[in-house]
């Protein structure tokens, strides 16, 4: 299926690894010239060299803290047009309330829950000026299924499916799409420190995490979110805003 991406302008956000690393390759592929935005800035090089060894885009870095609100000045200054916006960049820590004390919570949630808001009401003005643009926020099924041991997560996923769906009810009014992805276990780096947490948290020893995984269902993969948002970002969904996609291999309906 030919997406018809090619020339577009894509910002991607926690593109360094992971599901963010895996989108922005995949993007790339499609055609879209690409700023990879991310904490440090080694990894963004090497996601940068993987894509130019796959792809003939234009492929530019920023190394940020998003956490940080005047960063985003920088990074959208930095980007130019921004034609998709994918938000994925956050890390929120597994606990419990009596876990995670206030400068915790706060922390992740500058990071997660606040520098997906502010990127949003940025491009979403530009986005209304140009007549065009899609929001791609990779979100979390935690906020479908809340857990005791990640309720900072999971409150904060909650949040910003609330805010995808309330700006993309309208959105699409005005050319512009906002649409959400809720992934479930995914392999990567990340899925194994929250499983990690919770097997310390039930065992009493994280290295039982793998206990953890139903070895009948195994977790996805970063290209299988990838995938998603590419087909979510083209015109090919065109008629999809305001709505969360889940893609976790059925275990919500379990």
């Amino acid at each position: 299926m030919e997406l018809e991406l090619t020339g577009r302008r894509a910002l991607i956000t926690g593109a360094s690894r992971g599901i963010g690393a895996a989108i922005s390759v995949c993007l790339a592929r499609e055609g879209c010239d690409v700023t990879l935005v991310s904490r440090t800035r080694a990894d963004l090089d090497a996601v940068a060299t993987e894509i130019s060894d796959v792809s003939n885009v234009a492929v530019s870095i920023v190394d940020a803290d998003l956490s940080v609100s005047e960063n985003i000045h920088r990074v959208l200054a930095e980007a130019g047009q921004v034609d998709i916006l994918i938000n994925n960049a956050g890390a929120i820590p597994s606990g419990s309330i009596e876990d995670i004390d206030e400068p915790s919570w706060r922390e992740a949630w500058d990071l997660k829950v606040f520098g997906y808001i502010n990127l949003m009401r940025r491009v979403f003005k530009t986005m209304e000026d140009q007549g065009s643009g899609v929001i791609v926020n990779v979100i979390g099924v935690a906020g479908e299924r809340p857990n005791s041991n990640y309720v900072v997560g999971g409150a904060g996923n909650a949040a910003l499916m609330a805010v995808t769906r309330a700006l993309g009810a309208r959105s699409i009014a005005k050319g512009i799409r906002v649409v959400g992805i809720n992934p479930g276990l995914i392999v990567t780096d990340r899925m194994e420190a929250l499983l990690r947490s919770q097997a310390e948290n039930r065992f009493g020893d994280g290295e039982r995490w793998g206990e953890l995984i139903d070895r009948r269902i195994p977790p996805g993969k970063p290209e299988h979110i990838a995938d998603m948002v590419a087909f979510l970002a083209s015109n090919r969904s065109a008629n999809t805003s305001g709505t969360i996609v889940t893609v976790d291999g059925g275990s919500s309906a379990r």
